[in-house]
């Protein structure tokens, strides 16, 4: 008996064995591996990158534009030296296309993170369309600080949330799609209120040398001294559950180069006026009206600045606009940041600040999640002081007709002679959202310049044109603009 166990024990036991070595001969199934694994911790669409702990989002966005009387530029338009004729370029179409990357990890300092935001825009002035390159962002973010190319800390209003035009079209102190070089440090206080100080890249309009004559149908030369130090800005904000507000200030270098206009070696002895510092203020806010709708908001900003007119209006040209050709109106505004003129000992000056103040505003009316409306408007006025005036009037003999005394020394302007003019917009637009990342829309504007020199009066010299006689009244343009617009981010 006891041999008969024995038996079938190592019997059993040789069986197990055998069958654990033949197990171990048949192939393993290998654990599921997540190539990509989701990151939540900075909303959706971010995933980590294999082996890091580093979350990337990628995105981007591609669009259509279609625009009617814009004089062939969706950035100037119909009144930035415009000659509207039957040689102007009515209709303008362009495709832009931006792709994003947003890679964020957390440090012993707080979150950084990192953004860059580039693309192709076609361009509307070349025949072909070719496409030219474009990088709007690209910024590192930690622990406050914020170095790179992103929006201004000066900025409120967003004029490109309510219409499709921007540039000299609508006005705005917003950067937008060009944003600012930017070294800036924002402190939060709790409750949504927080401040930053920023050093950004200099928002220049011209600072006019009166001794060099503005010619006509072209940009005033700039004299404005080379940069030297950055604009400096600050804000307060605040952020809460009915909207945001924000007061914020900059100052900026008005200074001049030199009175003698040559380049030649030793021309520039003569001196220069001594340096100016410009400033603009402003204040915004933006109320959320769910009493009236889901989605409807409230936006304004007002600025006041003097030797700084960028900050009312950051992409300002020389506006000068002519209409009909032979017997037709003409309107011009000289936007600058200041004046200065003479000659140095005897009629020199030192450099006349010029004040700007402007306001944005607009509401957005939702009809429903598909529809949504909104009515912007914008006012930009540009106003000299009154030497600044005469020395621009005795100046620009061929921007007008106008012609005064030796500058600097004129008791008064010529008479009709003011310098001091406005530029609005009022518009609409409407989009037809079919999905929550695809819209298509229209927005149509009538863009106006508010002359200067004080109205209608009879000129020659004017344009391609020297035998045209024109009138220098008010003026303005409808304009409209049609737009395909897709996101493609998670």
């Amino acid at each position: 008996m006891k041999m008969v166990k024995s038996l079938l024990l190592g019997t059993a036991a040789g069986l197990v064995a055998m069958t654990g070595a033949q197990a171990a001969d048949l192939p393993v199934k290998a654990k599921p591996v997540q190539y990509v694994k989701i990151c939540s911790l900075y909303g959706a669409g971010f995933y980590y990158i294999p082996g890091t702990d580093m979350c990337l989002k990628v995105g981007g966005w591609v669009r259509q534009y279609m625009t009617w009387n814009t004089n062939g530029s969706l950035t100037t338009g119909p009144l930035v030296l415009a000659e509207n004729t039957r040689n102007t370029q009515t209709f303008a179409q362009r495709t832009r296309g931006y792709i994003t990357a947003d890679a964020r990890n957390q440090t012993e300092y707080g979150t950084l993170r990192s953004y860059i935001a580039v693309g192709l825009s076609g361009n509307p002035d070349a025949p072909t369309g070719s496409p030219l390159f474009s990088a709007n962002r690209g910024f590192i973010q930690l622990a406050g600080f914020t170095f790179g190319l992103s929006q201004s800390f000066y900025d409120f209003h967003a004029t490109p949330a309510y219409s499709y035009f921007g540039g000299n079209i609508n006005p705005s102190s917003d950067s937008g799609d060009g944003g600012k070089l930017v070294t800036a440090y924002t402190a939060q206080f709790g409750n949504g209120l927080s401040a930053t100080i920023s050093a950004e890249a200099q928002r220049n309009t011209p600072v006019y040398n009166a001794n060099i004559a503005v010619a006509t149908n072209a940009a005033i030369t700039d004299s404005h001294l080379a940069m030297q130090w950055p604009d400096v800005i600050a804000n307060l904000r605040v952020d809460q559950a009915w909207g945001s507000a924000q007061i914020m200030a900059a100052i900026h270098d008005a200074s001049g180069k030199y009175y003698n206009t040559s380049t030649a070696i030793g021309a520039q002895d003569l001196g220069h006026p001594s340096d100016k510092i410009g400033f603009a203020i402003g204040a915004g806010a933006k109320f959320l009206l769910p009493m009236v709708a889901p989605g409807d908001v409230f936006s304004f900003q007002v600025n006041y600045t003097q030797g700084a007119g960028g900050f009312a209006n950051n992409s300002a040209g020389q506006y000068s606009s002519y209409h009909g050709g032979l017997g037709g109106s003409y309107a011009y505004g000289l936007f600058t940041d200041g004046v200065y003129g003479g000659v140095l000992g005897t009629t020199a000056t030192g450099v006349e600040l010029t004040t700007t103040w402007g306001v944005n505003a607009a509401f957005e009316h939702f009809w429903s999640k598909r529809w949504q409306t909104s009515l912007y408007g914008a006012y930009v006025a540009t106003s000299y002081g009154d030497l600044g005036n005469r020395m621009v009037c005795a100046s620009t003999s061929t921007q007008g007709g106008f012609l005064n005394a030796t500058l600097g020394s004129a008791s008064t302007a010529a008479a009709g002679c003011d310098n001091n003019f406005a530029v609005w917009i009022v518009g609409s637009r409407t989009q037809w959202n079919i999905d929550s990342s695809t819209y298509i829309g229209v927005d149509v504007a009538y863009a106006g310049l508010k002359t200067a020199s004080g109205g209608t009066r009879s000129v020659t010299g004017i344009g391609a044109q020297p035998t045209a006689i024109r009138t220098v009244e008010d003026t303005g343009e409808w304009l409209a603009q049609f737009r395909v617009h897709r996101n493609f981010y998670p």
